[in-house]
């Protein structure tokens, strides 16, 4: 008898087969890879198939399906728990180029390869890596915001696209969350933002295990989520036994008919549940069950006990017929329905296609304002907020806001239309995320992985908050826009608590993230261009509060240099004798140096690089004609910490910046104290030529 064989003759209801062979191949594929978390998929495994096999409106056969239903496993340390349903429910990868192949998105190979190096299965979900996979988890907390970012994605494009008889966008967002995601903080504001918006179109499912990574949850959580969530504005329903088929049903069909907020499903589990030691089992501690412990649990399932990633006869066949059959006919009525919208709206199916690809539309780039040259300028905030509000009037799709700063961010869309993105109001293009840098950040992310694209903008020294996001931005290969605003001790007499100073170089160290700090309003006209374009990077745009002179573009180089990350503003002829390197707002500073000692009979040169990213990405001759290797007497100006500027000075260098944190005054006060002054990058810049 073959093992499909003897499991099939146990005489197990199919759903349960079902159920335990999502469990099986988890705990299979955490032991091969002696490594992983296989406790939270034994217990979660009917959550996963009764949502999936009964409720999700997915299409395994194209899960770019625009009108999909949103799946997102914040705890994402369970991950073989989606990977398995990836694999039995046959999803399709998806190539670069955004067609679905007939290739499945997780082969039984991969599930075999299961935390290996170049598998699709890696410890944690990553959704560049993996088709069917939303969005990148792993830190706690992290997937629940960004599922209020799809949710209100959901209720934004139903505003902006349906139209009566043609409802093109009615899909849900569910995300599983655990003890972890509502411990940590960033689970909190996405939960108070989203029951203040009434996102009736989310569902969050809360693994409530009593277990933790240290052991027994009540060592460090007792409060009461129920209560919390309902006051949060949540309808709250609870499923007593994970094991519970027709409650978790139930569960699911009452987030249905609530039309007026999120709603919390609390599910009890057992981590390791059937285990026969169910939570004083390994899986409670994320590790493996070990060889004895995975036979006694298989025997428990009534499991061939030697059996390796077994998937009995019958179990395929019943997803295909389940979530299969079910996608595959909701998907074609939906794609009748688009082809009829598209004859009827052909100008918004062109805007959805152009969105779903990551395209502009023409003329995106059209009436960008320019700057004409003045010596008391204007702040990066202020040609920032006015360059982006032609572009979101150029690009329908670009959305966002600040958390509680719009004001100070210069960040409101103030033309006609823009309108207020509320509970109410589902259309409008301003977000107000509220004082929630963390959920702010996170639901930006789940706003571009569904199409939109979004901003989200606050003082810089608070991009600290929004770290995790921004680094899984930068991982996930998406285009989401960070606007840092009030950028250095230029804020003056808010002090230290509010002046950025390590931030720069912190988020230029981040692989794949794209800083841009312009150093007058027409290089942050051709930044802004930079960021439109951008498909797989995100962006942070780092804007001062304080005004900076507009360069004379007449006499300096032009501001499109920016588009190669550094360019020579100004250049006295021929070799150099030094060379004067800003950003920002310091920039102004090394132009005003040069000045002075080309009237000296320096030969000096500017090079202004608003992105070290985007120049290292330029060819080796570009970077030698902006920084001759030969000119080694070489300064940077910034008013930030100096680490990483070695890279570009060189050990004959000189680097002007902060070594301390600021102080609280007036900013003239300050920028005599710290010495940003001309006479000060003059100084230094003789001192790199004497070689002193």
């Amino acid at each position: 008898m073959v093992a499909s064989e003897q499991v099939l003759a146990t005489g197990q209801q199919l759903e349960t087969l079902c159920i335990n062979t999502i469990r099986t191949l988890a705990i299979d594929a955490v032991q091969q890879a002696n490594s992983g978390h296989p406790g939270a998929p034994m217990g979660l495994a009917p959550v996963t198939y009764c949502l999936w096999q009964e409720f999700l409106r997915y299409d395994p056969a194209d899960p770019t399906w625009l009108n999909r239903d949103r799946f997102v496993l914040s705890n994402g340390h369970a991950s073989m728990l989606l990977y398995a349903m990836l694999h039995l429910a046959e999803v399709r990868q998806v190539d670069k180029h955004g067609q679905v192949s007939k290739e499945l998105a997780v082969p039984m190979e991969e599930i075999k390869r299961f935390r290996q190096l170049g598998s699709r299965t890696p410890g944690h979900p990553e959704s560049h890596l993996t088709s069917g996979i939303e969005t990148t988890t792993g830190p706690l907390g992290q997937g629940v915001g960004n599922s209020v970012g799809m949710a209100i994605a959901g209720k934004w494009q139903a505003a902006n696209f349906n139209r009566p008889g043609l409802e093109i966008f009615d899909y849900n967002v569910y995300a599983m969350c655990s003890d972890g995601d509502l411990m940590e903080g960033i689970g909190g504001e996405a939960a108070s933002l989203a029951g203040h918006l009434k996102l009736s179109n989310l569902c969050w499912m809360y693994d409530h295990n009593h277990i933790t990574l240290d052991g027994p949850a009540n060592w460090s959580f007792s409060e009461d989520v129920a209560t919390r969530f309902v006051g949060y504005g949540w309808n709250v329903t609870r499923v007593a036994d994970a094991n519970d088929l027709e409650m978790l049903a139930r569960a699911f069909e009452t987030f249905h008919k609530t039309t007026d907020r999120p709603t919390l499903i609390i599910v009890d589990s057992h981590i390791g549940y059937g285990s026969p030691h169910k939570q004083d089992s390994n899986a409670a501690h994320g590790e493996p069950l070990g060889e004895e412990e995975v036979k006694l649990t298989k025997k428990f399932y009534g499991w061939p006990e030697d059996a390796k990633f077994l998937v009995p006869d019958g179990v395929r066949e019943h997803f295909r017929e389940g979530i299969g059959r079910r996608g595959h006919d909701l998907h074609a009525q939906w794609s009748d329905l688009f082809a009829e919208y598209s004859k009827e709206f052909p100008d918004l199916a062109e805007r959805l296609r152009c969105m779903q690809h990551r395209e502009l539309p023409a003329g995106w780039d059209k009436n960008l304002p320019t700057f004409p040259a003045d010596p008391k300028g204007i702040a990066t905030r202020e040609s920032g907020g006015k360059v982006l509000n032609a572009l979101a009037q150029n690009i329908p799709w670009l959305i966002g806001g600040s958390a509680d700063l719009a004001t100070s961010n210069k960040t409101t869309l103030k033309f006609e239309g823009a309108g207020e993105f509320q509970a109410a109001t589902p259309a409008g293009r301003n977000l107000h995320f509220g004082v929630r840098e963390h959920a702010m950040g996170a639901s930006v992310n789940g706003l571009i992985v569904s199409g939109i694209r979004a901003f989200g903008a606050t003082f810089f020294n608070f991009s600290d908050y929004m770290r995790a996001s921004i680094r899984l931005a930068a991982l996930m290969e998406i285009p989401s826009i960070f606007v840092f605003t009030h950028d250095s001790i230029g804020v003056g007499e808010d002090g230290p608590t509010h002046q950025p100073i390590e931030q720069l170089a912190s988020l230029r160290a981040m692989p794949n993230l794209i800083v841009l700090r312009p150093g007058d309003a027409n290089e942050v006209v051709e930044a802004w261009k930079i960021i439109a374009q951008l498909q797989h990077s995100p962006a942070a745009l780092v804007l001062t509060r304080q005004n900076l002179p507009t360069l004379d573009r007449a006499k300096y180089a032009p501001a499109t240099g920016v588009a190669k990350g550094a360019y020579v503003l100004a250049d006295a002829g021929g070799n150099p004798d030094v060379i004067l390197i800003g950003t920002g707002s310091e920039l102004s500073l090394c132009v005003d140096a040069y000045e002075k000692l080309n009237a000296d009979g320096v030969k000096a040169r500017v090079v202004s690089m608003p992105s070290c990213e985007i120049f290292e990405q330029q060819d080796a001759a570009y970077k030698e004609s902006v920084l001759p290797s030969d000119v080694t007497a070489r300064v940077s100006v910034e008013m930030a910490a100096t680490f990483g500027w070695g890279r570009y000075t060189g050990l004959k260098g000189r680097n002007v910046g902060m070594h301390r944190f600021g102080a609280s005054a007036p900013l003239k006060d300050l920028l005599k104290f710290f010495e940003f002054t001309a006479d000060k990058v003059v100084a230094e810049a003789r001192a790199a030529m004497s070689g002193n």
